[in-house]
């Protein structure tokens, strides 16, 4: 097994009585882009924190490329942080803020030289000589990146870099910056809420609930393969309905009653399990399929989305069925009509329900 470049093991947290962290421990590749993906207050940037040095562990350790960094300074990590505000320095222009980190390491000559080359590389050598101030939000994290990737970090965390920014050009600078990084064979840390985000960007995922790493992995195995009800939820939409495991069928299927009817679906719940069911939208189709798990609920709404569809079904608020399609829907759907729909039994994912039914 390949030596973690950079390794948090058993990282701990508490502010208060309150544990951010509960014994957290990660491993990440030379060279990897790894998301910390969860919803607010999960301890994603508290551990970010962490491994730059920034915040103290209560209990745990840090090592970066085989060194314990656990109780160095920050300064002394050899790690770059791009912060969500990206903490540009306003009374000096583009130019003198990438080369600020050079002062003391190289001669004036190579740190301009080394800060016109990151600039070439965020595409703004046109901006050298502005203030930081005359910049739109996308030139500033441009800025903050080449800033923190120009004195070569071991290691480069990103704390939501592109919360400020519109869909528009968020969505171009996760691709700019995927493409940089992979360029420069960085290895970067990157916190992020926006599942869509942690998808397009990532090596691989860590999924963030409660202080805890529900899963890490590719986002491929995530989507298609998450590993509780929560990655289920928080990452890419999915159907979800409540049920008991009423049997079994040859081999490991199982039959699941629902309140839209049975449900059958591979597992090895004992019967009387309480179970939550997850299909991805794409997976459910119009019409009812021989083999193939069928309802029939009824439609309230048809979501245009281009070149996708998203067909909503009458659900509980916490049970919502959704079926996606790229294919043109027929005419006479209507909201208020009862409608079939199916999926196969292998495309059903199961889990265990928390709070009985």
């Amino acid at each position: 097994m390949i030596e973690p470049f950079l390794e948090v093991r058993n990282a701990r947290k508490n502010f208060g009585f309150t544990t951010v962290l509960d014994g957290v421990t990660l491993g990440v590749a030379r060279g990897e882009f790894v998301s910390l993906l969860g919803p607010s207050g999960c301890g994603k940037t508290t551990l970010l924190r962490i491994i730059a040095g920034l915040t103290g562990a209560d209990v745990g350790d840090v090592r970066l490329d085989k060194q314990d960094i656990t109780r160095l300074p920050p300064h002394k990590r050899d790690v770059g942080v791009v912060f969500q505000n990206y903490a540009l320095f306003p009374h000096l222009s583009v130019l003198e803020n990438i080369a600020f980190g050079l002062k003391g390491r190289v001669a004036k000559d190579e740190a301009n030289r080394i800060a016109n080359r990151f600039l070439d590389l965020v595409h703004m050598r046109d901006f050298a000589d502005r203030s930081v101030r005359a910049l739109s939000g996308g030139q500033q994290q441009r800025v903050a990146v080449a800033r923190a990737l120009a004195v070569a970090p071991k290691l480069l965390l990103l704390d939501e870099p592109f919360s400020a920014l519109d869909r528009k050009l968020r969505e171009t600078m996760q691709i700019e910056l995927k493409r940089l990084l992979r360029e420069l064979g960085t290895t970067a840390i990157f916190v992020t809420h926006d599942q869509d985000e942690a998808l397009v960007m990532s090596d691989r995922i860590a999924v963030m609930n409660q202080g805890r790493i529900e899963q890490l992995d590719t986002p491929q195995a995530l989507y298609h393969g998450p590993a509780t009800s929560f990655a289920l939820q928080f990452v890419g939409l999915s159907t979800r309905i409540y049920g008991k495991v009423i049997g079994h069928q040859d081999g490991n299927i199982i039959q699941i009653e629902t309140r839209h009817g049975l449900v059958r679906a591979p597992g090895s719940f004992a019967n009387g399990s309480q179970v939550i069911i997850g299909v991805r939208p794409e997976r459910i189709s119009l019409g009812v399929h021989d083999g193939h798990n069928s309802i029939t609920p009824q439609l309230t709404d048809i979501v245009f989305q281009g070149a996708r569809v998203q067909v909503h079904f009458a659900s509980t608020e916490d049970e919502p069925i959704i079926l996606e399609s790229s294919a043109r829907l027929p005419a006479s759907l209507a909201p208020g009509e009862a409608v079939s729909i199916s999926w196969a039994p292998e495309d059903t994912l199961v889990f265990p329900r928390e709070t009985p039914a």
